[in-house]
């Protein structure tokens, strides 16, 4: 079992920055890779970005390539995902979710077993 907490999200203006974090407990953290995801209404759950178990590869969405940051910190148990740059269209819940069978990044959803509660980003133009 994995539990999963995140924070940090909140209402920034256009062009502004913001850092997500995600607390991990149960399952060694240092042995599974980790990824965000978000959702905005009325639209599916979208990858955004995704890390190695030992934080040495990530892999990101297009349309957040070049914005956004995902790191880890295996000796606090927690995911970190830097949003710089944000634009409007980047309101939604951002979720965190582990995949405890895979240890490389991964955009695929069903490789991940564990999700966290989500935190709100609100981009304002």
């Amino acid at each position: 079992q994995v539990q999963l907490v995140e924070s940090g999200g909140g209402l920034v203006q256009a062009g502004g920055s913001l850092r997500l974090s995600c607390a991990a407990s149960g399952r060694t953290f240092s042995s599974y890779a980790m990824g965000w995801f978000r959702q905005a209404p009325g639209k599916e759950r979208e990858f955004v970005a995704s890390i190695s178990w030992r934080g040495g590869s990530t892999f990101y969405a297009d349309s957040v390539k070049g914005r956004f940051t995902i790191s880890r910190d295996n000796a606090k148990n927690t995911v970190y995902l830097q949003l710089n740059s944000l634009k409007p269209e980047d309101t939604s819940v951002y979720y965190c979710a582990a995949a405890t069978r895979v240890r490389a990044p991964s955009s695929v959803t069903r490789e991940y077993d564990y999700w966290g509660q989500g935190t709100q980003v609100t981009v304002s133009s």
